[in-house]
């Protein structure tokens, strides 16, 4: 049995149209779709590399609509490492990419380095300072003290990146500081 045209393009059709509609169900079930993957580079973060590779895990275990990956050798990276003598910050250039300035004068006054990191991943991923705020508020940072060490975003930190990154939120695409 052959198919006219006409047929063709209504099946064809109702095939894209049954697609559309099954992926938007998965994520409307909390599934996620393909994540965005963005790269990042260490080759400059010097004594703090290990704890950016665990501030990146911590936001990989923590969502699922984007993972942090370290950069080969030699490729480009959505994101550069810099340790500094000078206070941790960040600089969003657009979402999920930017710069990461390491500040060792955080941690000379005690401050936890994965949770440095953590933060200011945070920031390229997105989100803005929430000072003052708790320990349970990765975003609080320093506002909640040298004692606070916990370097995981909460329920709310999580659900805005996920958003941003999931096309549910309108992050700007503008250069951003954030200076901790």
């Amino acid at each position: 049995m052959t198919l006219n045209k006409a047929t063709r393009v209504l099946v064809t059709l109702l095939a894209s149209l049954a697609l559309l509609w099954t992926s938007g169900q998965a994520v409307a079930d909390g599934q996620s779709a393909a994540a965005t993957t963005l790269t990042y580079d260490v080759s400059g973060a010097e004594e703090f590399v290990d704890a950016v590779h665990a501030g990146a895990a911590i936001w990989n275990e923590s969502v699922a609509n984007v993972q942090l990956e370290p950069a080969g050798a030699g490729e480009s990276a959505n994101i550069e490492i810099v340790a500094d003598d000078g206070w941790p910050r960040a600089l969003m250039t657009s979402l999920g990419n930017g710069i990461v300035w390491f500040g060792r004068q955080a941690v000379d006054e005690g401050y936890d380095t994965t949770r440095i990191a953590s933060h200011e991943l945070g920031h390229i991923l997105g989100l803005p300072d929430i000072k003052p705020g708790p320990c349970s508020s990765l975003m609080s940072g320093s506002t909640a003290g040298v004692a606070c060490t916990n370097p995981y975003p909460n329920a709310a930190e999580a659900s805005a990146v996920e958003n941003a990154f999931g096309g549910a939120l309108d992050v700007p695409a503008h250069v951003v500081l954030y200076r901790d």
